[in-house]
Order: structure tokens, then C-alpha cells, then sequence
């Protein structure tokens, strides 16, 4: 094989994993979570993350020379919606966690935004649900039934280990995504990706380091565990993961990647039971693999679903 297609190849081969390493690196986000918590509160946790966040991703956008929005419209419909997908959803997640939900429940549960941005979709944004999607809705609320059903099997109460705080966070986090989803496609289609990020980590920021100067202590433990935890959240997630999803749409595999989010809450419950030991019954796998089908058949027939961290 000559050098010339050994490089083409490998070209290939690399192109055609990034979106699934980029759904890989989404995934470790609710395990860095359970891995950070320990050691500083949730909102005081994601105002440094985002602190240090926007303290890389700002000069990144200068250097680039990256487009601002315009008008000052624009910027204020960003800020909304970044409070609603970072601030109200990284917010829910790390507080339920914080409470004591395993990740890959959370994962699980979150993991359900393209079900209810769906059911959403049609009274906000006139759009139809077809029948695959409507079945697709009852699979997603089935499997999820049969997730928390599977714990009273095992005679375990149904919020072992954490209570219902946690889980009105989760939810809450999952209508933070949802709604959020809706509200940028409605009122930001014209956003520059990484300066629309800035915007969107400035206004979550603000929202997360109030809520941490008037709920939490502020205490944070630098541990050695908690500063590799928060490098990689930083640098992974919220500057690699971006810039990859960059490349993506710019490659036109948008959708590619957004078909792959249904992998995210089996991949993290495969990461939680590895690292955590945190296990799910037979019943419980086999609701999580109904609710990822249900994910699936809206998913690919709207089209009308993306994420953001």
C-alpha cells in the first residue's frame, strides 16, 4: 500500500469515528459530575467550570477572528438560551447528582430531550409528529417506567439513595434542554457557533455563580482528583466537544451526530457501572433499550432535536 493511500485511509477511518468519539466525550460529562461533586457544590463547580471555560474559549474567537452576533436582539435571545441549556440543564444535572441520583439514571432521564422537544415542537413551532414519533413518545415513556419500575423489583424504594429534590432537578434539567433546544432554533438559526458559545457561557455563568453566592458555601477541596475532574470537563467537553461539532456541521454531519445521542445514557450507565459500580436489573436494561428506541424513532424522523453542554 502505497504512503499516499495509507494517509487517505486513515483520513477515512478518522472522519468516520468523530462523531462517534465526540458522543464518547459527551457521555463522560455526567461521570465527571459524580466524579467533581465530592469536592465543591454543583453551581460553585459550573461557575469555575465556566469561569475557566470562557477564559480559553474567548481568545479562541479573537484569534479566529470569529464573528459576532448581530444586533442587540440577537445576543439577548442567545443569553436566554444559554440559561435554559447550560445554566438550567448542566445546573439540574450536577444538583441531582449532587442529591444522590446515579449518573446513569441522570444520563437516562435527560437522555429523553428529543421525546419531549418533540411532543413540544408542534404547538411551539407548528410542526407535525407522525406516527412513528408518536410511537416513538409512548416507547420513550414506557422504557423510562420500566427503568424506575425495575428498582421496586429488587424491593429497593423507588428514590434508594436519593430523593425527590434530586429528581425534580433532573427534570427540571430536562426541560432546561428541551425547552431550550426550541427556544434556539425559534430565535437563534443565525448564531455564530463559538461566539454564540461565549454569549451563551457568559449568561449561564451569571445565573450559576448567583445561585452559588446565595445557596452554597463556596468551599472548593483542590484535590488532585477534582482539578484532572475539572481540566478535562473544560477542556474536553466544553472547548474539544464544541470545536469537534463545529467540524461536524461543517462536514455536513449535523444530523449524523444528532442520530448518535440516543448512544449517550448506555454509554454512561457502561462508564458508571465501571468506575461507580452502579448497576441496573435486567428489567432496567431492557426499559433503557425501549426508551433508546423510542429516541431513535423520533429522532430520525423529526429531525428536529439537538443537544448542547
Amino acid at each position: 500500500m502505497s504512503k499516499s493511500v495509507a494517509t487517505h485511509t486513515a483520513t477515512s477511518l478518522g472522519l468516520a469515528a468523530m462523531p462517534v468519539v465526540f458522543v464518547l466525550l459527551w457521555s463522560t460529562g455526567f461521570i465527571g459530575a459524580k466524579f467533581g461533586l465530592p469536592y465543591a457544590e454543583p453551581f460553585t463547580f459550573l461557575f469555575v467550570r465556566f469561569v475557566l471555560t470562557l477564559a480559553l474559549l474567548l481568545p479562541i474567537v479573537l484569534l479566529m477572528r470569529i464573528s459576532w452576533p448581530q444586533g442587540a436582539k440577537l445576543w439577548a435571545h442567545i443569553g436566554v438560551s444559554g440559561l435554559l441549556v447550560h445554566g438550567t440543564y448542566l445546573g439540574g444535572v450536577f444538583y441531582g447528582i449532587y442529591l444522590g441520583m446515579p449518573a446513569g439514571l441522570a444520563s437516562l432521564l435527560v437522555g429523553l430531550q428529543p421525546l419531549l422537544t418533540a411532543a413540544c415542537a408542534g404547538p411551539l413551532l407548528n410542526e407535525r409528529l407522525t406516527s412513528r414519533q408518536w410511537l416513538g413518545l409512548g416507547l420513550g415513556l414506557l422504557g423510562i417506567t420500566l427503568v424506575l419500575g425495575s428498582k421496586l423489583e429488587l424491593g429497593e424504594s423507588l428514590f434508594q439513595g436519593f430523593g425527590m429534590g434530586a429528581l425534580f432537578s433532573v427534570l427540571a434539567a430536562l426541560a432546561g434542554i428541551s425547552l431550550g433546544t426550541l427556544y434556539q432554533k425559534r430565535f437563534c438559526t443565525t448564531m455564530p457557533l463559538l461566539s454564540g458559545a461565549v454569549i451563551q457561557y457568559v449568561a449561564a455563568g451569571l445565573l450559576l455563580g448567583l445561585g452559588a453566592l446565595l445557596f452554597e458555601t463556596r468551599q472548593i477541596d483542590w484535590t488532585p482528583t477534582f482539578i484532572l475532574t475539572l481540566g478535562w470537563l473544560v477542556l474536553i467537553l466544553s472547548i474539544a466537544a464544541i470545536l469537534l461539532l463545529m467540524a461536524l456541521i461543517k462536514r455536513g454531519e449535523a444530523s449524523r451526530v444528532a442520530s448518535l445521542f440516543y448512544l449517550v445514557p448506555p454509554v454512561t450507565a457502561l462508564q458508571a457501572w465501571w468506575l461507580f459500580d452502579e448497576r441496573l436489573p435486567l428489567l432496567g436494561l431492557g426499559g433503557m433499550a425501549v426508551a433508546i428506541i423510542g429516541v431513535v424513532l423520533v429522532v430520525h424522523k423529526g429531525k428536529n432535536t439537538s443537544s448542547r453542554r
